[in-house]
């Protein structure tokens, strides 16, 4: 995210594939405070006014697994988590250490620093 000279903030929506740039500007007399340009849809306006008043992301990642045929079990979160937590999450993930078997979808770490988010299991992983 950018931020202009005259308080706009511009930005590449990520929501689909044309990528629109987006340049948002506080507006106070807009019913949802923002005014967004530069978007082919709606989905881009919703995605800039949550990236600037709540940005999340989905954390990709792995743990350890004992006695799996592989020594790290790729996991993901059930949903996106809130940005500032990331750093948060990737200690509680790095913490645990799983036994296999582990079947794909399978939750590792329920409900992460209380965000009602999931991990889950990418894969499916059986012993060595």
């Amino acid at each position: 995210m950018i931020k202009l000279e005259n308080g706009s903030q511009d930005l590449v929506c990520i929501v689909c594939p044309i990528g629109c740039r987006l340049t948002i500007t506080k507006d106070d007399s807009n019913e949802n405070g923002y005014v967004v340009e530069g978007n082919v849809c709606k989905r881009g306006e919703a995605y800039a006014i949550k990236e600037l008043t709540a940005p999340t992301r989905m954390i990709p990642t792995t743990v350890r697994i004992k006695e799996g045929f592989l020594p790290r079990l790729p996991v993901r979160t059930s949903a996106p988590v809130p940005k500032e937590l990331i750093f948060q999450c990737m200690d509680e993930i790095n913490k645990v250490a799983v036994e296999a078997p582990v079947k794909m979808g399978d939750v590792i770490v329920a409900n992460i620093l209380d965000t009602g988010v999931d991990i889950i299991a990418t894969r499916s992983m059986t012993r060595k």
